[in-house]
Order: C-alpha cells, then sequence, then structure tokens
C-alpha cells in the first residue's frame, strides 16, 4: 500500500493535458485557454463617447457652441465639426471629426439650436474612449491557460473572437459492478441493495462542467468485465469502475484492467475509507478502479479523481484545504488517513458527523467538509487544529 501523499503524486505526475480542441465561444466557459489569443483590430476601432452628452472641441472660455448634429450609436456616417459646434452624441456613438471632449447631458442647458455649459463642467478629453483603449492591435489579449470565466468570454467576443482553442473535458463512462445492484423505482429482491453510485458520480461529475457522461454495467464476471472495459476504453478518456476493485472472489476489476492492457499505477492506498482504490493508464485513456461503499466512492472522487480531471483538462480541480478546530474528542488506529465526514461552522470549529461507516451516506449529505486524520496520529484532543477539505456547494 501506499500513502495518500504518493497516490497524489502519482496521479498528478502521470497525467497529462488532453488534446486541445476548437470550440465556440458559447461552449467553451469554465475550459482553460489552449494558445494565446491576440488581438486582431483596435478595441475599440474608433474614438467612442463613454456617455449621452454633447461632443464638442474644448475651447478654454468658450461655452456656448451651435448644434449642428445628432449621433446615436451604431452610427456610420462621417460628421466633421468646425470650432465652436456641438453635436448631440449619445453612449458608445463614433466621436466626430474635430471634436475631442463629451460634456455629459445633465449639463448642459439646450436652447434652439445652442447649447451652454457651465464652464466648471468643461474639462478637455472628458468622457471620450480613445481608440485601442481596451486593447490595440496584435497585443495579447488572452494567454494559454487562462480559464474561460464569464468575464472572459465576454471580454473575448468584445474583441472579435468567436471560438477558441481549449483543452475539452474528459469524455467519462461509469462502469458498474455486482451481480446485487437494482434500480432506484424498483422494488429490492432479497439480496439487492440500490444502486445509487451512478447518480452521485454524475452529479459530481457535473459540478466540474463534465457532461458527457455514459453508463455501462458488467456482470461479476471476469470476461465479461473485459468486454465492457475494452468498450469503455474506446468511448471515453476517463473510466470509473464502481466495486469489485478488492480481492475477494467476485472481485475482478484489477484483473479485467490487467487483461485490457491497463497499466497499473497503485492499487491500495493507506487511508479510510476507500483503501482498495485502483488507478491506472492505457496510452491517454485513465481508468480508476472505485471502491463499490457510496461513502467510499464520494470520498475516493473528491481527493484522486477530481484532481485527475484537473490534471487532464489544465485546471486546478481540487478541494479547498483549510484548518479548523476539532470540537470534540477523537481516536483511530494508526496506519491510516481517515477522511470523516464532517460539519464544519464559520466560527471556525468543525465536528465528524455521525455514521461513519463506508456505506452509509446519510451522514455524507448533511456533510461540508471531510476532515482529515494523519495517518500516523492516534488520538485528537477538542481544541486541536485539524486539516478540512471544504465539499462543494452545488
Amino acid at each position: 500500500m501506499i500513502t495518500v501523499t504518493e497516490a497524489k503524486n502519482i496521479i498528478r505526475e502521470g497525467l497529462s493535458p488532453l488534446a486541445p480542441k476548437h470550440l465556440p465561444l458559447t461552449k467553451a466557459a469554465g475550459l482553460a485557454l489552449a494558445k494565446d489569443i491576440f488581438a486582431s483590430t483596435d478595441i475599440p476601432n474608433f474614438r467612442q463617447s463613454s456617455m449621452d452628452g454633447y461632443a464638442i472641441s474644448y475651447e478654454a472660455g468658450r461655452s456656448e457652441f451651435v448644434l449642428v448634429a445628432e449621433i446615436p450609436a451604431g452610427s456610420s456616417s462621417h460628421i466633421e465639426l468646425l470650432q465652436g459646434q456641438a453635436a448631440r452624441i449619445f453612449t458608445g456613438a463614433p466621436l466626430p471629426e474635430g471634436a475631442d471632449t463629451v460634456v455629459m447631458q445633465e449639463k448642459v442647458t439646450v436652447e434652439d439650436d445652442r447649447i451652454s455649459i457651465g464652464t466648471e463642467a468643461l474639462q478637455p478629453f472628458q468622457n471620450v474612449r480613445q481608440k485601442g483603449a481596451e486593447i490595440k492591435r496584435n497585443a495579447l489579449a488572452m494567454q494559454a491557460g487562462t480559464i474561460l470565466t464569464p468575464a472572459a468570454l465576454g471580454f473575448l467576443a468584445g474583441i472579435g473572437i468567436s471560438d477558441v482553442s481549449v483543452i475539452p473535458n474528459p469524455g467519462v463512462c461509469i462502469i458498474l459492478t455486482g451481480n446485487e445492484l437494482q434500480d432506484p423505482g424498483n422494488p429490492l429482491e432479497f439480496g439487492q441493495v440500490y444502486e445509487a453510485n451512478s447518480v452521485m458520480l454524475k452529479a459530481a461529475l457535473k459540478q466540474v462542467g463534465v457532461t458527457t457522461v455514459s453508463l455501462l454495467r458488467a456482470e461479476d464476471d471476469l470476461k465479461v468485465l473485459q468486454n465492457v472495459l475494452n468498450q469503455a476504453l474506446q468511448e471515453a478518456d476517463l473510466v470509473l469502475l464502481t466495486g469489485g476493485v478488492s480481492v475477494g472472489d467476485y472481485d475482478f476489476v484489477v484483473a479485467a484492467a490487467k487483461n485490457c492492457g491497463v497499466k497499473q499505477a497503485f492499487h491500495k492506498i493507506k487511508q479510510k475509507p476507500g483503501k482498495p482504490l485502483f488507478f491506472g493508464t492505457k496510452y491517454q485513456k485513465v481508468v480508476f478502479g472505485l471502491p463499490g461503499n457510496p461513502s467510499s466512492v464520494l470520498s475516493c472522487f473528491y481527493q484522486y479523481v477530481l484532481p485527475a480531471i484537473g490534471c487532464m483538462t489544465s485546471r486546478n480541480l481540487k478541494l479547498r484545504n483549510i484548518e479548523a478546530v476539532l470540537s470534540h474528542n477523537y481516536s483511530k488506529p494508526a496506519g491510516l488517513t481517515n477522511f470523516l465526514k464532517g460539519h464544519y461552522e464559520p466560527s471556525g470549529k468543525v465536528w465528524a458527523l455521525h455514521a461513519q461507516e463506508s456505506f452509509r451516506l446519510h451522514s455524507f449529505a448533511e456533510a461540508n467538509c471531510l476532515i482529515v486524520l494523519e495517518e500516523n496520529r492516534s488520538d485528537y484532543a477538542a481544541g486541536d487544529m485539524v486539516q478540512i477539505h471544504l465539499l462543494p456547494a452545488t
């Protein structure tokens, strides 16, 4: 068995980003930019009014101007103002030739075709967006690796970019193993349990923008599982198997992975829950064999699968790690890192919830963090500082 830290290092060092893909801006939200982007033109590419008002050529001491034109936003008319002339202008409209200043409309008195401006309101070059004020032609607009947030997408659209080269999200295939699984909504026969892992994993994947997810099932049979795994490896970038990863007579994941050409990086971690965790690769394909118990599945997803997706997409995907004050005494055997389902309060205190067994999800549904208890430490006292990993809120 290896330590939690060793396992995370193996994943981080063994994975690389997926091949870039060209996508329209509307489908690139949350992804990492694969190539630098340069501006193809000045933005704005004309001198532009930043508000509704009156365009003038500033003259010290002059406060009255003759109104000769009106320029709405989107106007393509070429207008030239002479000294002492003004044009009614609106936000975003191009400044006429000969003008250098826009006076906001609230500071102007209009009588027929003349305007008067209070001298205290007259300042040269006010309320004008200069050509290239946002960005100059051929300037670096956005660096590779930038995460395309709503603001980033808006900026790129605003400089005329319609599509981008990005590191895409992986296509994922979930393989359910276990003859005992029954779909929710159907009656349980003796010996059956309801299948919940695929529901959790799809929801957790959706939280990070991964929506291309297929679902396959495999009986507890080595040849059947091999065939299903081979199919998944052909279709998906990331394969998540649940169950069948331990060493029981009906646990075939490790053998099936080996027979399918998956190179094992590790199997079994010094942790609780989720000790029998498998990780391997086949070329650029990534395979995780997750335990079958639901709490183990979700804990392992957040600790290992999530950062693996981060490596595959050039994003820093991991749970936020902070310190908190343990609210009560807690003891555990040394030798395993424990991830306890916990509740963290804004006061800075955290406590372990009830039902820590790996087959129980009720407490996980109430948890907002995982409490990390160190591998080589057994006893914790109320008031001790512990590391916690904050779970996503939605």
